[in-house]
């Protein structure tokens, strides 16, 4: 590693004021970066465990950021300040004792006080600035605190005024870098989320295994019925004979549904907690349809309690909800173990797209997503998904997917199908092609 005393041709800070974590882009690029031969010092909070390619790779080093939860003490506007000028005196001690790096990669939202920061350290060291936009703050704010509030006028004002600042921009929908460029003059380039490799179906014997380990702490996973030969080994959905190592799927089975949220405002779970009660009549009524095991992931968040206390409320007979914590490692494999997958993110700028349902089709996964404008750059009605708009579309949805189920016929089969043959970019092909160009031409 260079000291902090000169400039690095090969150093890039990427920074984001968010747990690393639960950013899956940023680390994307960090590990994009280090794979290419830059050192990469990853700034953010260590709130969850990164990936594992991260954490081992000899070119990435994690600048854990504190989160200063000392502060919130007084009323709400006086914390916020306090915050906001504690995370700037911090920004500005760590982004300056770093590796003196030839570009700052920096995530917005949250962009304040990260974007002014990052812009300052740029003077002072020469180093290029890029921005990449997944979203406003102000929109995100606004979704609290209402679009007319002082607070949510200032982030709107500064995230304009500093975005123009940049050397480059990129951003996450061509809707979003419309917007960029009519509303703020900010020319940035589409850089669309991929999956990474990792995300891909799951071979049953390793769903097997996954299924086997969950069962020791979530009862949802685990065998309700013996296995009729003593040598085999069985959860719910799998059995795995001792005898030649095979393993298959049961008959009857459970369908395996899962929804991946981070438990904020832009998603409304009690639309899917409502589409499984009709579910569940549906099948009160004499529809021959099959169980659910539906696994909502998600370490944390705001609105975690809240939506608990609403499933702990219901009492289903025929589907059993899961809220599990999973390892990183864990999350791909069970995406590509699934039935299903429900998108109840709306993008509150309605202009970037879920990253959960990325990685669902980079595991062939078909996914039913709750409508936002221009949700169709990624979900293709009909064609890899069905897009719907209330928890009664939903429902119907689930139903007319599972009637077949677990037969390979139907709709969900012909999806998963769809996908398969759309042998779409993965994310270090993609990257390779739009910005790696960017850092090349400055070299």
């Amino acid at each position: 590693w260079r000291p902090a005393g000169g400039p690095g041709p090969g150093s890039v800070c990427v920074a984001v004021l968010g747990d690393v974590g639960r950013s899956p882009r940023m680390q994307y690029h960090a590990l994009s970066l280090a794979r290419r031969g830059h050192r990469v010092n990853l700034l953010g909070f260590l709130q969850t465990k990164p990936h594992g390619d991260l954490l081992e790779h000899p070119n990435i080093r994690i600048v854990a950021l504190s989160e200063l939860r000392a502060l919130r003490v007084g009323p709400k506007i006086f914390q916020y300040v306090v915050k906001v000028i504690a995370q700037v005196v911090q920004l500005l001690y760590v982004m300056l004792r770093i590796d003196w790096p030839s570009y700052i990669l920096l995530q917005n939202p949250p962009g304040l006080p990260s974007i002014a920061v990052a812009w300052v350290v740029c003077l002072v060291r020469r180093s290029k600035l890029i921005i990449d936009w997944h979203n406003y703050g102000y929109t995100i704010m606004s979704l609290i605190h209402g679009r007319n509030h002082l607070l949510v006028q200032i982030a709107k004002w500064y995230e304009k005024f500093f975005g123009r600042l940049s050397d480059y921009n990129l951003c996450v929908t061509n809707a979003m870098k419309e917007d960029l460029w009519e509303k703020c003059n900010i020319k940035a380039v589409t850089l669309y989320d991929k999956p990474a490799s990792y995300f891909k179906e799951t071979p049953l014997e390793h769903q097997h295994q996954l299924y086997m380990k969950l069962a020791k702490v979530y009862e949802p996973f685990k065998a309700h019925t013996e296995s009729v030969s003593s040598s085999a080994e069985r959860s719910a959905f799998t059995e795995m004979d001792h005898k030649n190592g095979c393993v298959t799927k049961n008959r009857g089975r459970p369908a395996l549904l899962i929804s991946s949220t981070s438990w904020t405002e832009d998603e409304d779970f009690s639309v899917l907690l409502k589409a499984l009660e009709d579910y569940e009549n549906f099948i009160n009524d004499g529809i021959k349809l099959p169980s659910l095991v539906c696994v909502i992931t998600g370490s944390k968040g705001p609105l975690k309690e809240y939506y608990n206390q609403l499933i702990d409320k219901l009492h289903f007979k025929h589907i059993q909800i899961c809220t599990p914590w999973l390892e990183a490692e864990d999350y791909p494999l069970l995406l590509g173990s699934a039935d299903l997958g429900v998108c109840l993110h709306k993008s509150s700028s309605g202009l970037d797209l879920p990253m959960k349902v990325v990685d669902m089709f980079g595991c062939c996964l078909p996914v039913c997503a709750i409508h936002f404008e221009c949700l169709h750059e990624l979900v293709k009605h009909n064609e890899n998904g069905l897009i719907f708009r209330d928890s009664n579309e939903l429902a119907e949805q689930l139903k007319m997917l599972l009637l077949d189920f677990p037969t390979l016929e139907g709709k969900l089969e012909r999806f998963r199908r769809n996908l398969r043959a759309s042998k779409q970019l993965r994310w270090d092909e993609s990257w390779d092609q739009i910005v790696l160009p960017l850092f090349r031409q400055n070299e």
